[in-house]
């Protein structure tokens, strides 16, 4: 495939539930044929306290947070970045449903891009775990600083290209697989197709 067209995306939030918990940092790059062209960063404002648990797992605090870019600005940013691109995560469902959400509340709209999810495609490849820092691994990608936006974008892209460069990844254009034992989610793209997907243990 040839990934011309590709804005990488990942967010950190303040908890799992996208139409309740906010985005508090965000990254994504924009790619043109094997490059990155531009790239968005920031740490967005939050007025609440961020759980113990998030601050374990991105290491960013409420405070950290006070000063960060206002939403809305943020997502105006992004969403000049995304145009028309085909958007790519690992982990798409999540980045996706926050990306959703949002927009409906500070726009009343969605997104129509298309997009590309690492993790379904690494589920159909590999054995489990397939977390972005266990995949890049296999692929021999460096990954520092997990957890936080801009490292983990950065990862996600090298990662799509070792993928596309073993085999096509055309054929999981707009595809989401989801884990059948918690059932199909709430919320998908109107233009997914959601695929109910088997995890292979070595």
């Amino acid at each position: 495939m040839n990934l011309d067209n590709i804005t990488v995306l990942d967010f950190e939030t303040s908890g799992l539930d996208p139409s309740r918990d906010r985005v508090i940092e965000m990254a994504a790059i924009r790619c043109y044929g094997g490059e990155i062209v531009s790239q968005f960063s920031t740490l967005i404002r939050f007025d609440g306290v961020l759980p113990p648990k998030i601050t374990e797992i991105t290491g960013i605090t409420s405070g950290d947070l006070v000063n960060g870019m206002d939403e809305e600005t943020a997502f105006r940013i992004l969403n000049r970045l995304l145009g028309d691109s085909i958007i790519v995560a690992h982990n798409a469902m999540f980045d996706l449903s926050f990306l959703h959400h949002t927009l409906l509340r500070l726009a009343n709209r969605s997104f129509s891009n298309s997009f590309l999810d690492t993790l379904t495609i690494a589920r159909e490849r590999h054995t489990y775990p397939h977390n972005l820092k266990e995949m890049c691994d296999r692929y021999g990608i460096v990954l520092d600083g997990a957890h936080r936006s801009l490292n983990d974008v950065i990862a996600c892209w090298k990662l799509l290209e070792k993928m596309n460069e073993e085999r096509s990844v055309a054929d999981h254009l707009n595809v989401l697989g989801y884990m059948k034992k918690f059932g199909i989610p709430k919320w998908y793209p109107q233009h997914a197709n959601i695929v109910p997907v088997e995890i292979k243990y070595a």
